[in-house]
């Protein structure tokens, strides 16, 4: 199977508080944390939630992670430069 999922994205990772001054970039999160945030409003219709919920849906069927890069980006991000990478809970 296939280990690693990249979703590229016309900004440079996942961000938390998108578009305001609190706004900061996730480096390494697991999926529970992932959903804490999901639940709490983070990513909303039309922006990231598309993204976030297909990351989730590949960790639960066995992928081991996904980063989330701009296209510039692309290869660094597969040695975990400056990307966001979400792993499965309890990595």
């Amino acid at each position: 199977g296939i280990d690693d999922l990249m979703i590229l994205a016309t900004v440079p990772g996942v961000f938390l508080d998108y578009g305001r001054q609190t706004a900061r970039m996730l480096g390494r999160a697991t999926a529970s944390e992932i959903l804490a945030y999901l639940a709490e409003g983070h990513f909303l219709p039309g922006n990231f939630r598309s993204k976030i919920e297909a990351a989730l849906q590949f960790l639960k069927r066995g992928g081991r992670r996904v980063v989330i890069a701009q296209l510039d980006e692309a290869f660094p991000s597969l040695r975990g430069e400056a990307v966001t990478q979400i792993v499965p809970a309890g990595s």
